[in-house]
């Protein structure tokens, strides 16, 4: 792919932004679409429901016009689209994309929703140019990096998009509720 992987535009660097590399928000937001529409097209319209289990930026490849391709299907599972819940031996996936259920059954039970959380995460990387998970950190209140993106945007401030040329308040907002609402937790606690 021309374009290479998307983590390459995502990530901060410490030196200074290249320009070259810096997305157009609409460019951005399309690719964020596209990869939605990638996603249903595996759990929905394909004769068997193919489960990724590894959607991060390091796996979506972006052609000469920045259309985005899933790539690296090596931890993929394929069941019945029948089947609302898989059965998995073990934690399939990347740190920081790996959908709570898929580690701890306390959460629910593994499903196509588990992509949907990876897809989250990674939007939200999208919107904040940074990694969601820090290796250096001096507060662990810094480590989960949705929170940090929540509270930025319910206190109405700028995320600080340098990688972003033509930054649309209304677009980032957009992906931002979109990648809140798809890492959202449900606990059902049994009432005795």
């Amino acid at each position: 792919m021309p374009n290479g992987s998307l983590d390459k535009f995502i990530y901060e660097d410490k030196s200074p932004p290249i320009v070259s590399r810096r997305l157009d928000c609409k460019i951005l937001y399309d690719i964020a679409i596209g990869i939605a529409r990638g996603l249903e097209y595996l759990h929905r319209g394909c004769n068997t429901r193919i489960l990724h289990f590894d959607i991060k930026p390091h796996n979506i490849l972006l052609d000469e016009n920045f259309c985005p391709k899933i790539s690296d299907f090596g931890l993929a599972k394929l069941c019945s689209r029948r089947e609302s819940a898989v059965s998995i031996i073990g934690a399939r996936g990347t740190v920081g994309y790996i959908a709570p259920e898929v580690f701890s059954r306390h959460f629910g039970v593994v499903s196509h929703k588990s992509d949907v959380y990876s897809y989250g995460m990674m939007v939200l990387e999208m919107v904040g140019m940074k990694n969601n998970i820090k290796a250096e950190v001096n507060r662990s209140s810094e480590i989960y990096f949705p929170h940090w993106i929540y509270n930025r945007l319910e206190s109405d401030q700028r995320l600080g998009l340098q990688n972003i040329r033509n930054e649309s308040d209304e677009m980032v907002r957009k992906m931002t509720i979109v990648g809140l609402w798809c890492i959202q937790t449900y606990l059902q606690l049994d009432q005795e």
